[in-house]
């Protein structure tokens, strides 16, 4: 069976980005929620945000190492969200909200991503990305040849995705989804439509193009 490659939009901060993700086709659109990040935006504001999304679009909050507090004031204010951990953050951490989450793996050489699964294991799904000093990928493609082909939970593919080159990261890993933030944007935090629309047909003709060779 094939099936559909989910796309998640990350790093937005303004309403009329959240309205060009949603009309060009995202499942999920991502609020960071670590006020290191050039794209950070408070509880509040993505709370403002999150409502304008329709119903079958997620919020998904990004955290890094957040206070037991902050991560549940943001649950209780989204209800809706899933949790997104880029931390350090142990699995007692990511399991506190009592909700599905996905769990960020920075993959460094040497990283072994069985053993992150395995003590992951109740993850939604693991979020790849380039390993890089500080947290997030900014915006690096890594080397997805090292993912291994036996990653026993669903894979969201990340780290410097953008139109031009999401077909082939596609086509190689097969992630069960996709998460793009720098790739789409005109400047941090500010995403450009047109890129938006690009990126997600990019995605739609990939999906096509391995249902061609399958059939």
């Amino acid at each position: 069976m094939n099936q559909r490659t989910r796309i998640k939009i990350c790093g937005l901060t303004r309403e009329a980005d959240v309205e060009a993700a949603v009309e060009a086709g995202a499942d999920a659109i991502g609020f960071v929620l670590y006020d290191k990040s050039p794209r950070h935006v408070t509880l509040q504001r993505a709370t403002e945000l999150a409502r304008r999304l329709p119903a079958f679009v997620m919020p998904v909050g990004l955290f890094v190492n957040p206070s037991a507090a902050a991560l549940d004031a943001a649950v209780q204010a989204i209800p809706q969200l899933l949790p997104q951990f880029h931390g350090d953050e142990t699995p007692q951490t990511c399991r506190r909200p009592g909700r599905p989450y996905l769990r960020a793996a920075r993959m460094a050489a040497g990283f072994d991503l069985l053993d992150f699964a395995s003590r992951f294991s109740d993850a939604q799904a693991l979020l790849l990305d380039a390993h890089v000093d500080g947290y997030g990928g900014g915006g690096k493609v890594f080397d997805w040849s090292v993912i291994p082909h036996n990653v026993p939970l669903p894979v969201v593919l990340s780290g410097g995705l953008h139109a031009g080159n999401v077909i082939p990261g596609i086509q190689l890993v097969r992630p069960w989804a996709v998460d793009v933030s720098s790739g789409v944007e005109s400047a941090k935090g500010i995403k450009d439509a047109e890129a938006i629309r690009r990126f997600c047909d990019a995605v739609r003709e990939a999906d096509a193009r391995i249902a061609a060779s399958v059939a």
